[in-house]
């Protein structure tokens, strides 16, 4: 029996499944038997946070990692942060007395995460020669902004990649750097 013929017989056998494809403006389609079928059904595109992420994790004195969901006044009173760094999503609410400042950095493998050292380690020792505390978040507090944190701890607090991503997944464990940043980490 061909190789083929092996594939198409057990092709045969598998259980028919029906998905639904939900696109980022929302359409939904049903895909069965390789047949795709658009619903009159849409939604918002994506997964809707119904539960946030506002508690920053307190990674050494000073400074802070979390999400955008930090960024509410009543987080940064609770938790007396002067200093905003965003990382690839703007603070969508400003308040005075705050100092922001927002790179525009992507979560993609492919991102060159040390072309953004230099302009974010000068923020983050600002705010820490002032002894103010800074939040230092992206969209999820997962990927980008901790990337930034972990790095920071590997140079300029002289720590290893293994204590550095430790001490940061300690603090908060839901952290996962995308796998170039991963990469560039492992090799600072």
């Amino acid at each position: 029996m061909s190789f083929l013929t092996k594939l198409q017989e057990n092709k045969s056998k598998l259980k028919p499944t029906k998905t639904i494809i939900t696109q980022q403006d929302g359409q939904k389609f049903l895909e069965t038997n390789q047949q795709l079928v658009k619903l009159q059904e849409t939604s918002t595109g994506y997964v809707v946070d119904t539960k946030p992420d506002n508690v920053p994790a307190k990674i050494i004195e000073h400074l802070y990692l979390g999400s955008q969901d930090c960024c509410e006044i009543e987080v940064l009173d609770k938790f007396d942060i002067k200093f905003v760094l965003s990382l690839g999503v703007d603070a969508y609410i400003k308040i005075p007395n705050v100092n922001y400042k927002f790179v525009n950095m992507l979560d993609l493998d492919v991102t060159d995460l040390t072309n953004y050292l230099p302009e974010c380690f000068e923020f983050i020792n600002n705010a820490l020669t002032c002894m103010s505390n800074i939040l230092v978040h992206c969209n999820a507090g997962v990927s980008r902004s901790a990337s930034i944190v972990i790095s920071y701890l590997i140079l300029c607090n002289k720590m290893s990649f293994t204590e550095a991503y430790e001490r940061v997944k300690v603090a908060r464990p839901c952290i996962r750097p995308n796998d170039g940043f991963m990469d560039r980490l492992r090799n600072l």
